[in-house]
């Protein structure tokens, strides 16, 4: 989840993205480096693994740098011979979430990761970046990366498994998302192509994602599992799916998520996608949603409309919980001296660079939490797993409730930022 580099990259970088040609640093395909984030709840190293190209790139040809400075981590990718930034991306992961429970003060662990950037045409620097608990970022790791190095994976992907179901836009400026099937059986797979038309609608039904369906395509990759369903650790259950999705992740029951990211990249790279979601065959309550990373939801439970377009909010554009009152396994998460990254919570330490500008005149700050604003873009307390100190901008929020009716200003607003940026 975080980022800074330095010297003469730090000066050089300066230089408009606009400034930027994408046929003079980048060729069509996709460089995709994998690597480990270990430690503990106070120190994280880097590991590389491995390096690895892909067919197709699915983003912008135009908004290569990261207008947003979302996410606890960033990448950044500097030509060689300029030093000039070419390509940057705020992200999320398990890890970060990890490093905030008990667990972490007492082991280390490590994760696998996956960054991915437009394929260069020549020599770059790949500089990943942490935030800190203060907010600012700092450099964690650096390394060189030759496209012509000859242990470049060059494998080809199985274009066969991915089926376009929604949409007819070019990929450099549509949405493109990529459903990955986990526990479903091959005898399995008309019921997945269903289910993420089924998904799709519910997405397309959504305020602002309403409005932009043209621009957005639905891809299904069908990734047989050998059994249905997902692991309940909790409750003594487990079955062999193709990305060893699992329930109990950091100990919490309803949270779904699989550590195998580097496994959800090598199917959901048979198609050009944006964001990955992997659909989870089963009818139980669960999910979660790491931005720019992916979201994980199931398919069948009757809140799975309210969970997918929770959890998309948090994987897509980087929106907080805004809940307060419920189970979760992180200690301290927000510093309250520190403004979130997060658009849709505020501590006030710069409110002003959030939703102030939104609240009308005659709404009171701090707002009470009572029914009567319902509606009403406001500064409610509670949010962020913390009752006290930190602010959301609505009484309920499809980020706070599934008993919300839709996302609140401030969140459809950020939504539609970010679905902007990926149409140019």
């Amino acid at each position: 989840m975080r980022l800074i580099p330095v010297c003469l990259m730090l000066a050089v970088s300066l230089t408009s993205p606009a400034q930027l040609a994408f046929d003079d640093y980048f060729t069509d395909r996709t460089m995709r480096f994998d690597f480990l984030l270990a430690g503990n709840s106070v120190t994280t190293k880097v590991f590389p693994v491995s390096l690895r190209e892909e067919p197709y790139w699915g983003g912008s040809l135009t908004n290569l740098t990261d207008k947003f400075n979302f996410g606890n981590f960033r990448y950044e990718v500097f030509d060689a011979a300029t030093g000039t930034l070419i390509y940057s991306r705020g992200f999320c992961t398990l890890y970060q979430e990890w490093q905030t429970t008990a667990e972490a003060k007492k082991i280390e662990k490590s994760f696998q990761e996956v960054a991915t950037f437009p394929f260069p045409k020549n020599k770059v620097n790949f500089v990943l970046s942490i935030r800190g608990r203060d907010g600012l970022f700092s450099k964690l790791y650096e390394t060189a990366i030759d496209p012509a190095n000859y242990f470049i994976n060059r494998e080809k992907t199985d274009a066969a498994l991915a089926t376009k179901i929604s949409g007819t836009g070019d990929p450099h400026t549509s949405l493109d998302i990529a459903f990955i099937a986990e526990g479903y059986t091959k005898e399995e797979a008309a019921k997945f192509r269903s289910d993420v038309k089924r998904m799709a609608d519910i997405l397309f039904q959504e305020a602002p994602f309403d409005k932009y369906q043209d621009r957005i395509n639905i891809w299904a990759v069908e990734v047989p599992s050998q059994e249905s369903g997902t692991d309940v650790p909790g409750e003594g259950i487990y079955v062999n799916t193709a990305l060893n999705s699992s329930y109990y992740t950091f100990d919490v029951d309803r949270y779904l998520t699989t550590q195998d990211i580097s496994e959800v990249n090598d199917f959901a790279a048979a198609a050009p996608h944006d964001q990955i979601v992997v659909l989870i065959n089963s009818p139980r309550y669960g999910g979660g949603g790491v931005y720019n990373y992916y979201t994980a939801v199931t398919a069948d439970h009757h809140f799975t409309p309210q969970v997918f377009t929770h959890e998309f909010g948090h994987g897509f554009a980087g929106l907080a919980d805004e809940y307060y009152n419920s189970e979760v396994a992180y200690e301290e998460y927000y510093p309250l001296n520190v403004e979130p990254w997060e658009p849709n919570i505020t501590t006030r330490v710069n409110f002003d660079s959030k939703w102030k500008s939104l609240i009308a005149k005659s709404v009171p700050v701090p707002t009470p939490n009572e029914k009567r604003y319902i509606g009403v873009t406001g500064l409610f307390e509670g949010g962020g797993y913390a009752a006290k100190g930190i602010y959301r901008p609505s009484f309920d929020c499809r980020m706070k409730s599934n008993e919300a009716d839709s996302f609140c200003e401030v969140c459809q607003d950020a939504i539609e930022e970010m679905i902007k940026f990926y149409l140019k």
